[in-house]
């Protein structure tokens, strides 16, 4: 009874996060086609590349729904990770460092290829999102991972309907950088390399702690506190409240990635110890 009831919760959890996959699909749509927006097939682009991507996975490497989507989000991670530290890179030389928190640029102004960025990496949380349902690669009543992907499209999209915050959200990006050290440590789980011992998993633990505390948990705290700091520059518009809104949504999701994580390394060095255990 317990797992029918289970099954029933993610079948209606599936069922609501594919309708608002739905109603965002129209709404691009309509932006691009009714109201000529045609800078925002840069989403539809990074909808298609990282299908493509996940086609060339499933027949080269591995067909498995949960390698193949696995793969595919370490790939867009790197990507987006190198994108956003080169177009922060190109600012800090251009414009120096003060320039580039300045409210002004960060609410009303759009760094070189920011745009471009977001709608690429919005294209993609559209595309993990079908595929994550498609597959149904999730668990749970409310699933973190589709709330996640959800709060990150209507905050991204909505940005770039308007054209603002663009370089806010740019900044949120940043956590990328752990994110490509959280897919890879799966990635290397699947291929069977689970010595706790071992130098490459060790170095993989110290790198997915770092950037966890300095790339995700830190960023999205301090990006928070400049907005508070900055609120009465935003008028009376829906951008603050919505801004809020979305890193309140991404800093409690990341006390929970955060709390995984502590459980996924005690249990991978737990399950290390009594395998040398059994082994004596």
């Amino acid at each position: 009874m317990m797992a029918r009831a289970s099954h029933d919760h993610q079948n209606k959890a599936g069922a609501f996060f594919m309708a608002t996959l739905v109603m965002w699909a129209v709404s691009v749509f309509f932006e691009i086609l009714f109201n000529k927006r045609t800078e925002l097939v840069w989403i539809l682009s990074g909808f298609c590349f990282y299908q493509l991507a996940n086609w060339v996975v499933r027949n080269w490497v591995s067909r498995d729904p949960l390698c193949v989507n696995t793969c595919v989000s370490l790939f867009h991670s790197s990507i987006t990770s190198a994108s956003v530290v080169l177009i922060l890179v190109n600012q800090w030389l251009t414009n120096g460092s003060h320039e580039i928190f300045e409210h002004s640029r960060l609410f009303g102004g759009t760094w070189p290829w920011a745009y471009q960025a977001l709608c690429f990496s919005c294209g993609y949380f559209a595309y993990d999102q079908w595929d994550m349902l498609r597959f149904r690669l999730y668990g749970g009543w409310i699933p973190s991972i589709l709330l996640h992907h959800l709060i990150l499209l209507v905050c991204f999209t909505l940005a770039l309907y308007r054209n603002v915050t663009i370089n806010y959200l740019i900044l949120t990006l940043i956590c990328e950088l752990h994110s490509i050290f959280l897919h890879a440590r799966k990635v290397r789980r699947m291929a069977g390399v689970r010595d706790a011992k071992s130098r490459i998993v060790k170095a993989e633990w110290v790198l997915n702690w770092v950037t966890f505390v300095l790339a995700r948990f830190a960023s999205h705290i301090l990006i928070t506190v400049k907005l508070i700091k900055d609120a009465p520059k935003f008028g009376k518009g829906v951008e603050l409240p919505l801004a809020l809104f979305g890193m309140a949504g991404m800093n409690l999701l990341n006390i929970f990635l955060g709390m995984d994580l502590f459980n996924a390394y005690r249990r991978e060095i737990y399950t290390q110890k009594n395998s040398h255990k059994h082994g004596e």
